[in-house]
Order: structure tokens, then C-alpha cells, then sequence
């Protein structure tokens, strides 16, 4: 499988479960804050898990994952919605999952998912590509927290295999009001 926007990153309704295989190298993402921009889907109202691809082992470390609103005046991540702090990476490849989020979105907006991993002495990495990169990607060298607002970095051409599963509104429900008045007279 390769990076599949709405399948293994960006926003989607069911978590991955095998290796995205992105088709770069992967980044080495120790101490790094890093955040890609996406559009939130028709219906979306939360996102309840947030994800990323750890492409090899290294040690163990902290990791935070968020959602970011959007600067449209500078194209670039504004202020923290709504984080999990404290998540543990474990030593092996694989997904890394933070659950149980409730962070409120609204359908149809520019979202900013983001990741942050303290650093470790072998390198950790997460798989990104670079064939259908989005000039959305902004990253932060040397940061051990997601800060609010966005602290300002670099931009890169890629898209990399960090996701965030979102819930609709629940059937029947409708965000539609009218005001009636009768007058019987």
C-alpha cells in the first residue's frame, strides 16, 4: 500500500492498519513538531483518534498529537483545538494511536493534524512521500511540546502518514433551526 489521502492520511472514518509504504525516504522526526494541512469531510464533527507510521524501532519516547485551526493570512497552523499529551511510543514499527480524543471540528474547514515525538538517540522516523506532496506540510526543529499558537517553521512539498479519524453527526440529528410563529388567531 502506498500514502492514500482519506485511507492512511488526512482525515478518514477507519484507522489503517498496515504499513503505508510511503515512497521516500522517511523523514527522521526526533524533537520535531510537524503538522500537514487537510480539509475536514462533509459531516465531520470530531475527531476521535489521531495516528502516525513509525517506519523503524528506536527507543521509547513521549509523543503528542493535535488538531490546529488554520491561518488563512499566512497558510500555516493557528491555535491548538484540542491535543493528547501523553502517549507512548513503544520501541517498535508500526502505528502509533492515541484514542479516546473528543476534539470538536467542523465539516468542510481547514484543519491543520499534527504530531509531535521527543527525541531518542537512534533516529525515529515516520514515512512520508514526496510524489504527491502537498505544500502543507509545516514542521519545527527542537520542540518537546505542541505549542499554542503554531510556533512558525519550515515548509516542505510532502504529505506524510499521520492521520485522524473523524465521526459525523449522528443520523436524525440536524443543524438546521426555523423560527415559526403561529398566530391562531
Amino acid at each position: 500500500m502506498a500514502l492514500v489521502l482519506g485511507t492512511n492520511c488526512g482525515f478518514v472514518t477507519t484507522a489503517p492498519t498496515v504499513d503505508p509504504l510511503g515512497s521516500s525516504p522517511p523523514f527522521i522526526f526526533d524533537g520535531v513538531s510537524e503538522a500537514m494541512k487537510y480539509t475536514s469531510p462533509i459531516g465531520a464533527v470530531k475527531v476521535t483518534e489521531i495516528g502516525w507510521w513509525s517506519s523503524q524501532t528506536s527507543e521509547e519516547t513521549n509523543y503528542e498529537v493535535g488538531i490546529y485551526s488554520h491561518d488563512s493570512g499566512s497558510n500555516v497552523p493557528d491555535e491548538l483545538l484540542g491535543v493528547a499529551r501523553t502517549n507512548a511510543k513503544g520501541t517498535d514499527a508500526g502505528w502509533k494511536v492515541a484514542t479516546g480524543l473528543n476534539i470538536a471540528i467542523t465539516a468542510e474547514n481547514i484543519y491543520w493534524i499534527a504530531i509531535q515525538a521527543d527525541a531518542t538517540t537512534t533516529d525515529t522516523e515516520i514515512d512520508a512521500n514526496t510524489s504527491f506532496g502537498r505544500i502543507s506540510e509545516m514542521w519545527t526543529n527542537g520542540q518537546s511540546t505542541l505549542e499554542s499558537p503554531w510556533v512558525s517553521g519550515a515548509a516542505w512539498t510532502a504529505t506524510i502518514a499521520i492521520y485522524a479519524v473523524y465521526e459525523e453527526a449522528a443520523v436524525g440529528t440536524s443543524t438546521f433551526t426555523k423560527n415559526v410563529n403561529l398566530n391562531f388567531g
